[in-house]
């Protein structure tokens, strides 16, 4: 590396090299060290945060370089109360490290004037005023001697005091009586007064007022919104922005406990919540998770109808087993051996022979009326 180095001939500061080369502190520390080393006698006054501000040190920057040079010794505080009951702080800047001790020693010289005020609070504190002195003694303070202008007495009073009853004078002792007094009878028991009802628009006292029921407990919640709550509740967990308190989750979880009775589980009640979030993030839990809950809720599934039953099997023809003229075959439905013609015409017979008629309906075929008189005059034991 090649070096060209010319010495200033004026408006140049002195710089150790021990302060130079100190890694211990970084490069802020070092410039406002050798910044505030530079600078004139008169600029001394000022505290080193102003002093700081010149070079554009603020905020972090700023309390982690004096961080530094206190613990290195360049800069060292006092911080006290002077007479005037303000509190100061005085500031003293080395350019070479100092213990405390040593610190305090040339503070003690640069200030002698150090152990009484220190000199920002003679200079902040106000003169004090000229006042003069209290004339006297302290008195105690005078009770009594006040009058009222106007005495309302029957409006302040308004049950005044009753008069004091006069002593009852002592009654004489009787003379004793030699024969004995007969018994008092009893006095009948007083009927209770009714008690009377109260007027209208006259309110009852708290006596004349009925027991108030006691008011039923809140109902309890429904298990779908205890779910349906306590799912909202664990969405901060994994996103912080989603947090919620339990006044706004109970509010949503009416919105929420839709989507369980529409058969959704909790995690897939969540993973909708939580999926696809905005790019610009949430800036209100609360809405962002109301028009979610409404905008997306699933449609309410159709109610199942139940399948319709098989139809019964088809069973094969049988020919019956009536005496008809004809033989003829029929589906049978159950057990049965003969057709539905046969089986009337059979009833039909035996109302003929308890009837002894031969009247048949209008809607009987002919078949059933052969069938009919055949099985009647059976049962009569006539030939056919």
């Amino acid at each position: 590396m090649l070096r060209h180095v010319i010495a200033p001939s004026s408006g140049w500061t002195k710089a150790s090299h021990a302060v130079v080369r100190d890694r211990r502190m970084n490069s802020d520390a070092k410039i406002l060290l050798l910044y505030v080393q530079g600078l004139p006698e008169s600029a001394t006054g000022r505290p080193l945060g102003e002093l700081a501000q010149k070079l554009e040190m603020k905020g972090r920057a700023y309390q982690q370089a004096k961080k530094q040079l206190i613990e290195h010794g360049y800069v060292h505080e006092w911080r006290g109360q002077g007479d005037g009951g303000r509190w100061v702080t005085e500031q003293l800047f080395t350019n070479t490290p100092l213990t405390r001790d040593e610190a305090r020693v040339v503070r003690a010289r640069l200030s002698p004037e150090a152990a009484g005020p220190t000199r920002a609070e003679r200079l902040s504190a106000p003169p004090p005023s000229a006042q003069s002195p209290t004339v006297g003694e302290p008195t105690p303070p005078s009770a009594g001697g006040y009058v009222p202008e106007e005495e309302h007495v029957d409006e302040n009073t308004p049950h005044p005091p009753s008069e004091a009853e006069p002593e009852p004078e002592p009654e004489a002792e009787p003379e004793p009586d030699l024969e004995p007094k007969p018994e008092p009878e009893p006095e009948p028991e007083a009927e209770p007064e009714p008690v009377p009802e109260p007027e209208a628009g006259h309110r009852p006292t708290p006596a004349q007022e009925p027991e108030a029921e006691a008011t039923p407990p809140p109902p309890r919640p429904s298990p779908q919104l205890s779910r349906a709550e306590r799912v909202l509740l664990s969405l901060r967990h994994t996103r912080r922005e989603l947090l919620l308190g339990v006044g706004e989750a109970r509010a949503l979880a009416v919105e929420a406990a839709k989507w369980l009775e529409r058969g959704l589980t909790e995690s897939e009640l969540r993973h909708a919540l939580l999926a696809e979030p905005p790019k610009g993030g949430v800036r209100s839990a609360v809405g962002f998770l109301r028009h979610r809950l409404t905008h997306k809720c699933p449609v309410a599934a159709a109610p199942v109808t139940p399948p319709e039953p098989p139809p019964p099997p088809v069973r094969a023809l049988i020919t019956c087993t009536s005496e008809a003229e004809e033989d003829h075959v029929f589906r049978p439905l159950g057990d049965e051996t003969e057709c539905a013609d046969c089986r009337r015409a059979t009833a039909y017979a035996s109302w003929m022979v308890d009837t002894d008629t031969y009247d048949f309906p209008p809607d009987m075929t002919w078949r059933q009326r052969f069938v009919a008189v055949a099985k009647a005059d059976a049962l009569r034991g006539e030939p056919a």
